[in-house]
């Protein structure tokens, strides 16, 4: 077996990886009497295949998210446009105790296909159904069938992350 790389030096190597931030949301039913909307903020999210259409999320291992979508099986991703870093960076926190108050002042409806918060204003909406997850060393990798996609949304750009810091491209 060959040398392991330091967990801060491929840090800082995979920091050097512009990336586009997505909110992945889940509708969890089984939190109290009406259930509990559950987001976080990703750059791991990418397509997978076109025929059948599939698309990946990466979430941490034991995450409020990963144990929300090992029990519902539909989610949505919505693509963060360049006027949406704010919802970025609330969603990015750890160590939160409850997603209810996050939600709060933030324009979203629900998703048709998934019941999931979608995000009003967002570039693109995917929602998904989860196909496959596979144990990826401290992350699961949530592979989801596209049952939906819309571009709602033409205005701005993307918003992306580079070097530990949101950008956008200009």
């Amino acid at each position: 077996m060959g040398q392991t790389v330091s967990s801060d030096d491929f840090r800082a190597a995979m920091a050097r990886l512009a990336a586009g931030v997505v909110l992945v949301t889940a509708h969890d039913p089984e939190d109290g009497p009406r259930g509990e909307d559950v987001g976080m903020t990703a750059t791991a999210f990418m397509s997978v295949s076109l025929d059948p259409p599939l698309v990946l999320a990466s979430v941490r291992t034991g995450s409020r998210m990963d144990d929300v979508l090992e029990r519902q099986p539909r989610w949505a991703v919505s693509v963060l446009s360049e006027s949406q870093r704010h919802i970025a960076g609330r969603f990015a926190m750890r160590g939160r105790i409850s997603d209810r108050l996050l939600f709060e002042d933030v324009s979203y409806y629900r998703g048709e296909a998934s019941g999931a918060p979608v995000i009003g204003g967002a570039l693109a909406i995917v929602e998904c159904e989860t196909e496959q997850r596979v144990a990826a060393g401290d992350h699961t990798l949530v592979i989801g069938r596209v049952m939906t996609a819309r571009t709602p949304s033409a205005e701005g750009g993307p918003l992306s992350y580079f070097r530990g810091r949101y950008r956008f491209l200009g």
